[in-house]
């Protein structure tokens, strides 16, 4: 008869994950520490930690954190070893990964400009009379562009080191403005390639939209076995909190904030100028429902359209596309 000291013993291992080093630990079915032990970041280093945990018994499951930062080149390691895992990582090669790349530094040159524009306001509202009197009634590109061609003389002059300071603040905005233009014209070449046919011509998806939606449905979207897989990544599916008698949904604030945002895009803009979406608006407008539980419930069915476009077409195969757009 086999005793408890023969029955192979179930564990669980778990991974804290940084940039350089992984920290895996290991726990029995009842909770109890097996050991901790570090590991490099890198291939050579994922297939160690999970020869180390399985010498601790028979492995079940792995728990990964931050499987879309430092964790995802271990969450895709451990999935391409076990096809049958729940949770299917994006492989991170392909169309949808270029467009994450270049969001990235979009929304950094975005935020550049943005700061740039108000140290340039900040800049006229201190200056001296006569230089904020021809600067202070302009809209702001205007502001910019006269600013960027100032040409300071004696630093030692207020009026002067003003005009440089603001000189120098215009001339980066206009070198962000620049960057984001060309960054735009190579996200929307890349899209067009990457995006299923007729997705772009949505009502309300534009190229930031389309960029931010396809990024969170990634290269493999047919691992989204459901439209409500594709609205809870989104933060778009709804969180009951009923009680007692009353019973009434509330805003998700988890999933990709980025996807939640791009389909509040899409939905204010139907809201403005779809006569269906007018017409469902005013409906439950006199049912009762505010203007936020309305447009949780537009974002839900947007959700649904999106992942009927993204998973249920084939998508077109991604050429190569340059940084740099042919002039």
């Amino acid at each position: 008869m086999p005793t408890i000291a023969d029955a192979v013993r179930l564990v669980t291992g778990g991974v804290d994950t940084h940039a350089e080093v992984h920290v895996a630990g290991m726990v029995d079915q009842v909770g109890r520490v097996l050991g901790t032990e570090e590991f490099p970041a890198t291939t050579a280093g994922f297939r160690a930690a999970l020869a180390w945990m399985r010498g601790h018994g028979e492995l079940v499951k792995v728990g990964v954190e931050g499987t879309g930062s430092y964790g995802a080149g271990l969450a895709r390691y451990l999935a391409a070893l076990n096809g049958d895992a729940p949770g299917t990582p994006k492989p991170g090669d392909g169309a949808a990964e270029s467009i994450r790349a270049l969001q990235v530094a979009r929304r950094g040159s975005v935020k550049a400009r943005t700061q740039a524009a108000n140290q340039l306001r900040d800049l006229i509202v201190t200056a001296p009379e006569v230089l904020r009197a021809r600067l202070a009634g302009l809209a702001a590109p205007q502001r910019v562009e006269l600013a960027a061609r100032f040409r300071p003389g004696d630093l030692t002059s207020p009026a002067e080191g003003a005009k440089a300071a603001m000189a120098a603040v215009a001339r980066r905005h206009q070198a962000l403005t620049a960057e984001i233009t060309q960054l735009d014209a190579s996200l929307e070449a890349l899209l067009e390639h990457a995006a299923p046919a007729g997705f772009l011509t949505k009502k309300g998806v534009g190229p930031v939209v389309a960029a931010a939606l396809l990024v969170t449905a990634g290269d493999n979207p047919g691992r989204l076995r459901t439209e409500a897989s594709l609205a809870a990544l989104c933060g778009a599916s709804p969180v009951d909190a009923s009680s007692g008698k009353q019973r009434r949904h509330r805003l998700n604030r988890g999933g990709d904030r980025q996807a939640n945002s791009a389909l509040w895009r899409i939905v204010f803009t139907r809201m403005a100028c779809d006569p269906r979406t007018q017409a469902y608006v005013a409906r439950r407008t006199a049912e009762g429902k505010t203007s936020k539980e309305i447009m949780r419930c537009l974002k839900r069915y947007v959700a649904r359209e999106i992942y009927k476009a993204l998973v249920t077409q084939a998508r077109t195969p991604a050429a190569s596309v340059p940084l740099t757009p042919a002039a």
